[in-house]
């Protein structure tokens, strides 16, 4: 009887599982990306997030909203229709020698899911002396 439960239990959460993949209709090929290490001096570094609309209706990205100033967005202004590619450009403008771990966060209208979180990273170094 407990045994029977259990395999009742375990279907549900692995339907439950499969009907959430089945409903994501935007599929970024990453969702972190690392430029590593950029130097001060060199000015903004930008990096194109690409995702692919594996729905079956159109998708928009309606905004893109950066975590600071620091970082700009650009993205598909047009609708994504179903197995078309589209992309969210970050860039980043080094503003002094540190750290960064920077978010965007995607709205979009017509997939799921409807809120997505990208994020860039790396390390901001100074230029070498004598090079400024």
């Amino acid at each position: 009887m407990k045994r029977g439960f259990l395999l009742i239990v375990a279907c549900a959460i692995m339907t439950a599982v499969n009907a959430q993949k089945a409903d994501t209709t935007i599929v970024f090929v990453e969702q972190i990306h690392d430029f590593g290490e950029i130097v001060k001096n060199d000015g903004p570094k930008s990096y194109s997030f690409e995702f692919t609309n594996k729905g079956n209706s159109p998708v928009s990205i309606q905004k893109v909203t950066a975590s600071c100033g620091c970082t700009t967005s650009g993205w598909t202004k047009e609708p994504v229709a179903p197995g078309e590619k589209g992309f969210i450009k970050a860039t980043y403008n080094p503003t002094g020698a540190t750290t960064f771990d920077k978010s965007l966060t995607v709205h979009v209208s017509g997939g799921k899911p409807e809120v997505i979180v990208l994020r860039i990273r790396g390390k901001v170094t100074a230029p070498i002396s004598g090079n400024e």
